[in-house]
């Protein structure tokens, strides 16, 4: 098979990027590329002290360029080259993403990329257009709600969409007028880095995007801590977002965001598109090997069904195989690490002894890197750890339903609520069903997020807080002021 690129020839970077410069740092933690096991530049562990070399430069640059309160159409016109120039830069930003990461090269310069410079200009256009509110009072006084940025913004993304998710952070923050600190995963950190060049080079002020690396447990937590930090936007697992929580619980009140982890259930029903449903089934649990927090992971299907969906999803299944991600033709991805393929493995066959049925997979492909094939487990129940926890891998459970009832109670979870999926030609059912749904975003007849930005995710019960995209999201970057002034 041909290469997109030669990972050999990519040069990467052990420094954090703060006030516009890169910061060299002892590269203190190992990386590896998952495809093949290949030792990579290893990056630096930023301490509390370059935790605060780079929030203080955050501040100070807010300070110096008036970012917060400069004419908006300013921050507007700067968002839009920084998107351009993001485009422009594809290539070498898709190999950064690829060359550490479970994202093939090819589908990072046809999705990633693009949607994340979308994603960049959409939140542009709330600069001008969102502002305080004058308010009805008496005859003699004024009052307004002045609308106003928090000022530093520390925001911490995933591994397993690293453009995707800087752009989910580091717009809606820069739009409304803030400064951000990023800390990317220590996994997946190069990619993070070029877009914060870009934005210098693109105009925006030299401070106002900082990247941080290093682990959650030292700069992580050094970041979620300090006093000069207004506000917290994380997207990651529940675990880590309970300790951060708890982290700024602690260090001081203030405002966060939190995407945090599913368990989302796609409930079809016996009158559905069996296609359609086979096919979304199967897109919502194999790309990037299950690896990505909406992933339908629980399939509730009607038991009249149910056999002939379920050998429909095994040929899916079967059918995928492994590709480097640096390859030019996308393959079936790797799993981040060999100590996640562990985990899910683990869960996999705990999953077995309590009771369930391998229908398909259960095992990673043999060969080099950190593959693991699709596996299904039918026969499972409530309490069957399969069901019960997050694996963030290419593992679906398969339980059947014969009424709305028992399926509403199936796809309810006791931890998560982030995602959920509905199939059925009944359009009142689809309408009466959305409600009893427990989940932030519900899809009906589709599955996965679309291009269309203006509306929020975010979940329901230890799936998170607060929104990201959408409207939300700028105002999540923004604080009120009540204002009132007597004649």
């Amino acid at each position: 098979m041909s290469l997109a690129f030669d990972p050999s020839d990519v040069s990467l970077t052990s420094a954090h990027f703060i006030d516009g410069r890169y910061v060299a740092g002892a590269a203190e933690i190992g990386v590896t590329a998952p495809s093949d096991g290949r030792l990579l530049q290893g990056v630096p562990r930023g301490d509390a002290d370059v935790v605060h070399h780079a929030v203080t430069a955050a501040g100070a640059a807010l300070r110096r360029t008036g970012w917060g309160n400069c004419p908006p159409r300013d921050r507007l016109r700067a968002l839009h080259r920084w998107a351009d120039l993001i485009e422009a830069e594809a290539v070498t930003l898709a190999r950064l993403e690829a060359i550490c990461s479970s994202r093939p090269y090819a589908d990072v310069i046809a999705g990633d990329i693009p949607v994340s410079a979308e994603q960049i200009r959409f939140f542009a256009e709330f600069a001008d257009k969102e502002g305080g509110d004058l308010v009805p009072t008496s005859d003699r006084q004024v009052g307004w709600i002045s609308d106003e940025p928090y000022g530093v913004v520390a925001a911490i993304t995933p591994w397993n969409f690293p453009i995707s998710m800087a752009a989910w952070k580091l717009a809606p923050a820069l739009a409304a007028g803030n400064a951000v600190v990023l800390k990317p995963s220590e996994l997946t950190s190069w990619s993070a880095l070029y877009m914060a060049e870009l934005s210098v080079r693109a105009g925006i002020p030299p401070g106002l995007v900082n990247v941080v690396l290093g682990d959650g447990e030292v700069t992580g937590k050094a970041l979620t801590v300090h006093p000069e930090v207004a506000k917290i936007s994380f997207t990651g697992s529940t675990r880590a977002g309970a300790l951060i929580m708890r982290n700024v619980a602690q260090a001081g009140i203030r405002p966060m965001t939190l995407e945090l982890g599913g368990k989302s259930p796609m409930v079809v029903f016996d009158d559905a598109d069996l296609d359609l449903a086979a096919d979304c089934l199967a897109r919502g649990i194999l790309p990037n090997a299950g690896q990505f927090c909406v992933a339908g992971s629980r399939m509730i299907v009607h038991r009249s069904i149910a056999e002939d969906l379920a050998a429909r999803l095994v040929a899916r299944f079967a059918a995928e195989r492994p590709a480097a991600t640096w390859l030019e033709t996308p393959g079936f991805s790797p799993i981040i690490s060999q100590t996640q393929l562990q985990r899910i493995d683990g869960i996999v066959q705990a999953a077995c002894r309590a009771g369930a049925d391998l229908v398909c997979g259960g095992d990673r492909f043999e060969g080099e890197g950190s593959y693991y094939r699709p596996t299904l487990l039918a026969g499972v129940e409530a309490s069957n750890p399969a069901v019960t926890e997050e694996i963030f891998g290419p593992v679906a459970t398969f339980q059947t339903f014969e009424t709305e009832d028992e399926a509403m109670q199936l796809a309810a979870h006791p931890t998560y609520g982030l995602c959920a999926g509905l199939f059925t030609r009944d359009l009142s059912r689809g309408l009466r069903l959305t409600r009893q749904l427990q989940a932030g975003t519900v899809w009906v007849n589709r599955y996965n997020r679309s291009r269309d930005h203006i509306l929020p995710t975010g979940g329901w019960k230890a799936s998170g807080l607060g929104k990201d995209l959408g409207r939300e999201a700028y105002r999540a970057n923004r604080r009120s002021k009540s204002v009132l002034i007597a004649l």
